[in-house]
């Protein structure tokens, strides 16, 4: 159950409606940007605490999945597929590269891009992650019913592919 934060009137009876009136939440929670944004940090949180032990962040683990799915992508083809821009991949490729998590070499059609491979230390701290990533997207979706676990995930997807356009990166939606 959530405390309320916001003060009594000292007027008011105890009960009343305005003891449970916050002016900012009635209007922060009711925008949908202000939601997904904490959602996001809440998120970012969840999945911290559930994969410590390899300091490894969402993004990363995101970057880790589309390249054991599609090995030797270059840094653009990863941007896209994930929604990230030139900056963010080519800093978190950095990362991956300096934990050994993944290895970039030229890329044989053209010598100016470089492909990224996991490594094997990379698949063994994936396999290792698996269920602690797992467990941190059950948490985070625990409060819903498995039905509306469902239904948000569905519209949260209709959201992003409506409106994936707008963003600095746009991710590939098409299979």
């Amino acid at each position: 159950m959530r405390k309320s934060t916001a003060r009594k009137s000292e007027n008011a009876p105890s009960g009343s409606a305005l003891d449970n009136f916050d002016p900012i939440r009635q209007v922060l929670w009711s925008r949908p940007g202000f939601l997904v944004r904490r959602l996001n940090q809440i998120h970012y949180a969840i999945f911290s605490e559930e994969c410590k032990q390899h300091n490894i962040t969402p993004v990363q683990f995101g970057i880790l999945t589309a390249l054991s799915l599609k090995p030797g992508l270059d840094q653009t083809e990863i941007g896209t597929e994930i929604g990230l821009d030139r900056t963010t991949t080519a800093d978190v490729l950095k990362r991956l590269e300096e934990k050994n998590l993944i290895e970039r070499r030229p890329h044989p059609a053209d010598k100016r891009s470089r492909q990224s491979l996991i490594t094997e230390e990379g698949f063994r701290v994936m396999k290792l992650l698996h269920a602690h990533m797992h467990s941190a997207q059950q948490r985070l979706l625990a409060p819903l019913s498995q039905r509306d676990q469902q239904t948000f995930l569905r519209l949260l997807g209709n959201l992003v592919d409506a409106n994936n356009e707008y963003s600095r990166a746009p991710a590939r939606t098409s299979l």
